[in-house]
């Protein structure tokens, strides 16, 4: 197991990839503490998993939740050793100038200063456990720019500025910074998506899946339990000599057509 004896949190738990993520790490024998607004889908998660994964309902703009959080890894568990900074919040699709200030904000609220937040506070905890993982969950759009998402991706793009500069600053501690660039999700989002566009369209959901797959040399749209694994990776020993990277994890749809 590659995560035996770590501790990682994970913010931004929903139904997708923060899930799969919080599972997978668990059966690769970490303790996991679940960060999210809802416990709708982190409650259940903790009691598949006999409480190896506890939930806290947090909002990462807040610093009191985020101390909550850290509070609980090391009251439950003892320690912190990886961070997966994974809440979003998406201003709706606009192009730039017309996105709403207030959701501009908002993402980048939530996205950047968030994720700066909750690393604040986890970085004493890795010094202290001799080092640690943290791991940025970025978006394509910032390698391949597509209508409507600047919002989104401007929060982004800076979250993988601050990725690197962790990286330099934090490496003397021990600690390792990086980031996975995620596409398309095949899980409950991307499959909502295909249902209502397929209805719009008067076509299959199959031809709607088959137009998106087709726009990446693996010719399938990677599911939120395959990225999963990547994350993993670069919070594992197998990635000790991995820090500042950006990483994509989209089925090489990043790269030109």
């Amino acid at each position: 197991m590659i995560l035996s004896d770590e501790v990682v949190i994970i913010t931004g738990v929903g139904a997708g990839l923060g899930a799969k993520l919080a599972q997978r790490a668990v059966a690769e024998g970490a303790k996991v503490v679940m960060a999210a607004r809802s416990d709708a889908v982190t409650s259940v998660v903790e009691k598949e998993t006999d409480g190896a994964a506890v939930a806290v309902q947090c909002d990462v703009r807040k610093e009191e939740d985020c101390q909550r959080v850290v509070d609980t890894a090391i009251e439950r568990f003892g320690k912190v050793t990886g961070l997966v900074n994974s809440a979003y919040a998406h201003p709706g699709f606009h192009d730039l100038l017309d996105t709403p200030e207030k959701g501009l904000r908002r993402s980048m609220d939530v996205i950047l200063h968030g994720s700066l937040n909750m690393t604040r506070l986890a970085v004493p905890h890795m010094t202290a456990a001799g080092g640690g993982a943290i791991v940025n969950v970025g978006t394509m759009t910032t390698r391949k720019p597509m209508q409507g998402e600047g919002g989104y991706a401007v929060a982004k793009a800076a979250m993988t500025a601050a990725t690197q500069f962790l990286a330099l600053e934090l490496g003397p501690k021990g600690i390792r910074c990086n980031q996975a660039i995620m596409g398309w999700l095949d899980g409950p989002g991307v499959r909502f998506y295909l249902t209502m566009t397929a209805e719009q369209k008067g076509i299959s959901e199959q031809d709607v899946y088959d137009d998106i797959a087709s726009r990446n040399p693996l010719g399938r749209i990677p599911t939120d339990d395959a990225c999963a694994g990547a994350i993993l990776f670069l919070l594992s020993s197998y990635a000790s000599e991995v820090t500042g990277a950006v990483l994509d994890v989209n089925g090489g749809e990043y790269m030109p057509a």
